[in-house]
């Protein structure tokens, strides 16, 4: 009865010029665009901050800000095709505006960052509940005790759930996930926030330097340099959100403009999460100077509750966003697995089981969507156990996609879509904004290579620590 109610509001719904019926609105996709840019990267800000500087710091938070949501909206007008037809991912409108040679590299930006932020948040995952151990004890057995946290064993437990949400079908099926974990992500920000400035306000004055960290006995110039230029990745992580904008834009129905709703989701969603980058960027700097903790709420153990529901927060919220994040590289190789093999039943037939203490409900699933999307996170997991550098896989991240994901390919796209001629006043703004991000990017990346390799020589394998 619940199948044929569902089925008969389905049907009374428009159906697109595509065939798909889509329901979402500017606030189903404000929640989306909030769950995929505040993450993991909001915790590193302070710590970023501290690196570059009271000079350069807040500057370079707003001035991605304003980046990212000015080519946000470059991309957003191209989402149909010249043709006036959808496209469904990224790399379809890279097709569309810019031919095949194109998407191959969209292709290795784009999930290269979508895996590496789920491998991140993998990660983020277990120091956020080590930290959760650790004010426990501390409060506990006082802040001498020996107090020891196993991050691989919250790695694999993550990596549980995550298997079993990732046989949701698609990205709107998880819009209530979507929209839980937008919540927790303003709960852990407001926390994270309100310690800072607790924390500020204990000791009264404004701490930290015009040029953040100094070069001193344990600061070389080089570690300086590095660890400036990994700040720069970390920002531009945080800011993370064009290589999701189209996928998200493909849930929205239409009247009004797709672009036009898309646009005011942008507007709103990076709005929120510019004043809380802004506002604990600097606000944790102003508390802990030049000592900033790479994650923020690692340097708090007191009040151990608040600090607990924080990191609690933290969780739930990464939870939903690893799936976001997850979807669109899951659709993409069962879509191609399916064509190559159009006959196998291995990725065509659909089995159906009732699900307990429901009379109508059935989970359906195919083989390949069981098998492969668990071995997927399987291995993401396996390497966010090898690789537990919480700064430098941000900071690395970041760099890999803020120039072609974030501006190269919205702005190319947009002049092609513009027509806008070589030469003009327009193109050669825009080709300096392309290549500005271009240098941002690769000084990030090698910060982030030079800090990952220092690490690997003291670093232990398949251990963590905060």
């Amino acid at each position: 009865m619940a199948i044929e109610q569902s089925e008969s509001k389905e049907n009374m719904e428009m159906v697109d010029d595509d065939g798909h019926t889509r329901t979402g609105t500017v606030w189903t996709a404000t929640s989306h665009a909030i769950t995929a840019v505040i993450g993991s990267g909001v915790l590193a800000l302070p710590w970023s901050v501290a690196q570059l500087g009271w000079i350069i710091g807040p500057a370079a938070l707003i001035t991605c800000a304003y980046v990212t949501y000015y080519t946000a909206n470059l991309l957003s007008d191209c989402y149909r095709s010249p043709d006036g037809k959808r496209n469904h991912t990224y790399m379809h409108v890279v097709r569309s505006y810019l031919g095949a040679r194109d998407v191959f590299f969209c292709a290795v930006a784009q999930y290269a960052m979508l895996w590496g932020t789920m491998i991140g948040y993998t990660i983020t995952v277990a120091m956020s509940m080590m930290a959760v151990e650790h004010s426990n004890c501390f409060h506990y057995k006082g802040h001498d005790a020996k107090c020891g946290a196993s991050g691989n064993l919250y790695m694999i437990i993550f990596g549980v759930v995550e298997i079993v949400l990732s046989q949701f079908p698609n990205l709107e099926k998880i819009t209530l996930l979507s929209v839980i974990a937008a919540a927790m992500s303003c709960a852990y920000s407001f926390i994270a926030l309100a310690l800072c400035i607790a924390k500020f306000a204990s000791h009264a004055s404004v701490r930290g330097t015009l040029l953040g960290v100094k070069i001193t006995g344990n600061i070389s110039a080089s570690t300086k340099v590095w660890h400036s230029l990994q700040a720069l990745g970390n920002i531009a992580f945080a800011y993370t959100y064009s290589n999701l904008l189209v996928e998200i834009q493909d849930t929205l129905k239409s009247p009004p403009p797709e672009n036009k709703t898309m646009k005011r989701a942008t507007m709103y969603g990076i709005g929120v999460t510019t004043m809380f980058y802004v506002s604990l960027g600097c606000v944790g700097y102003a508390a802990f100077g030049n000592v900033a903790p790479g994650n923020i709420l690692t340097g708090f153990y007191e009040p151990f509750w608040l600090v607990d529901i924080a990191n609690i927060a933290v969780v739930i919220h990464l939870v939903g966003a690893y799936q976001v994040y997850g979807q669109p590289i899951y659709a993409k190789y069962e879509g191609w697995l399916a064509k190559k093999w159009p006959e196998s039943a291995f990725f065509h037939y659909v089995y159906a089981i009732r699900i307990p203490f429901s009379k109508d409900r059935l989970f359906k699933f195919t083989l390949c969507k069981l098998v492969l999307r668990t071995a997927f996170v399987v291995l993401t997991t396996l390497i966010g156990m090898m690789l537990p550098f919480f700064n430098a896989v941000v900071g690395l991240l970041g760099s890999i996609a803020f120039w072609p994901l974030t501006v190269y390919y919205p702005v190319t796209m947009y002049m092609v879509q513009a027509k806008i001629k070589r030469g003009h006043s327009k193109w050669l703004m825009l080709q300096a904004l392309s290549m500005a991000a271009l240098l941002v990017s690769l000084l990030a990346a090698v910060g982030s290579v030079a800090d990952i390799a220092q690490r690997l020589k003291h670093a232990t394998i398949f251990k963590t620590e905060l």
